[in-house]
C-alpha cells in the first residue's frame, strides 16, 4: 500500500519543521543532517499516527501469528513492536534478524522493515517467503527491491534519511506500528518535543560506558539505544532486559557508567547502581522520547569526539552482499 499523493506532498511539511527545530548547525557542521533529522521526529510520528487508520488495511490483525523482520536498527523496532504486540493482547509475535529466520516455520503474516529496501539478507527472505504467508513491507522507497517482493508495501517516504545512522525513520516506523495498537503517540510526540528543547545532560556526557535496561517493549529499544551510542560516537555500550542487569552485567559498572532505563525499573535497581559507582538514569520518560534522547546524546558525544556522525566509520546505509566466492565455501 503506497501513499497517496496528498500524503506524498506532506514531506515537505516536514522538510519545514526540520529547518525550524534544527537551525543550530549549517550543512558543513559534523553531524548536521543527523541533527536535522532527530529534530524532526514528533513531526514524523504525527504524520505516521495519521497514517496509521488506512494502514490498518495490511496490517497485522488481531488473533494473527505474525514475524516481523528486519537487520540492525530494523531487528531492534522489530522486537519492540513484537513485544507491544503480545502486551496489547494482538496474537503470538516473533521477532528476527533476517540471516536467522526460521525455514519452513508457518506464519499469518510476515512484516518486514526496511528503511532502505535494498539489504541482502532481508531481501532474500522475502523472496524466499513469496507465496507461504502474506508479505507486508515497510520500507522509504516502494519501489525498492524488499518492497517489490513482498505482496503489500506501507512506504514512508516523508521519513527517510540521508544519514547513515538511522533515527527518525526507524522511531516513525514504530509510532505507525504503536499507534495501530492503540498507543497514545501524541503522548510521545509531547514528551519528546520536550526532551529536544533541552539541552543534553552534562553527567551524561561525561560517561565513558553506558548500560541500557528495557522491559517488555522497551527492551528493544535498550537495543537501538545501545546500538545508536556505538554507531554515531563509538562508546563502550551493552543492553539488557533490566532484571538481568544483575547476572553479569553489573561487573561492569562503576566511576563513569550510566545505567540507563527505559520504561519503569524494577525495584531497587536504581540503589544498586548507585552502590556499584555508577550513575542510574532512571527517570521514566515516555520511552521512545527516551529515545530521542539518546540520539541527542549520541550526537553531542560524537562531535565531542571529533567523529562526523552523519560518516559513521565502517558503516554505509545499506548492507548489499556479493554473491559468495565459491572458492572460500568448500
Amino acid at each position: 500500500m503506497s501513499r497517496n499523493d496528498a500524503e506524498t506532498h506532506k514531506s515537505e511539511e516536514i522538510d519545514s519543521v526540520m529547518a525550524k527545530e534544527a537551525p543550530v548547525t549549517q550543512d558543513h557542521a559534523a553531524g548536521a543532517r543527523t541533527e536535522r533529522e532527530i529534530a524532526s521526529q514528533p513531526a514524523c510520528w504525527r504524520q505516521a499516527a495519521d497514517l496509521a487508520e488506512s494502514a490498518a488495511r495490511v496490517l497485522p490483525a488481531p488473533g494473527e501469528r505474525v514475524a516481523v523482520i528486519g537487520c540492525g536498527t530494523s531487528w531492534f523496532i522489530a522486537q519492540s513492536y513484537a513485544a507491544a504486540r503480545e502486551e496489547a493482547g494482538q496474537g503470538e509475535t516473533d521477532a528476527f534478524t533476517a540471516s536467522e529466520m526460521p525455514r519452513g516455520r508457518r506464519y499469518d503474516r510476515l512484516l518486514f522493515l526496511s528503511r532502505s529496501g535494498t539489504t541482502t539478507e532481508i531481501k532474500e527472505v522475502a523472496e524466499r517467503s513469496a507465496g507461504s504467508s502474506p508479505t507486508i513491507a515497510i520500507t522509504a522507497d516502494a519501489r525498492t527491491p524488499v518492497a517489490l517482493a513482498c505482496d503489500e508495501v506501507i512506504e514512508l517516504a516523508f521519513a527517510d534519511e540521508e544519514s547513515v545512522v538511522q533515527t527518525r525513520f526507524a522511531t516513525t516506523e514504530l509510532a505507525l506500528l504503536r499507534a495501530h495498537l492503540g498507543h497514545d503517540i501524541s503522548a510521545a510526540e509531547q514528551a519528546a518535543k520536550q526532551v529536544l528543547a533541552e539541552p543534553v545532560p552534562a553527567q551524561l556526557l561525561a560517561a565513558r560506558q553506558f548500560t541500557f535496561l528495557g522491559t517488555g517493549w522497551t527492551y528493544g529499544l535498550a537495543n537501538e539505544a545501545a546500538l545508536k551510542l556505538r554507531e554515531s560516537a563509538g562508546m563502550w555500550t551493552e543492553a539488557y532486559p533490566a532484571m538481568e542487569y544483575r547476572h553479569g552485567p553489573a561487573a561492569v559498572t562503576g566511576e563513569h557508567s550510566v545505567v540507563w532505563m527505559l520504561g519503569p525499573a524494577p525495584a531497587g535497581l536504581a540503589a544498586d547502581v548507585t552502590a556499584a559507582g555508577g550513575l542510574p538514569w532512571f527517570t521514566n520518560e515516555e520511552p521512545m522520547a527516551a529515545l530521542v534522547r539518546v540520539h541527542t546524546v549520541a550526537l553531542a558525544l560524537a562531535r565531542a569526539r571529533g567523529l562526523d556522525p552523519d560518516r559513521p566509520r565502517n558503516l554505509t546505509r545499506s548492507v548489499i552482499l556479493g554473491p559468495a566466492d565459491p572458492d572460500q565455501t568448500r
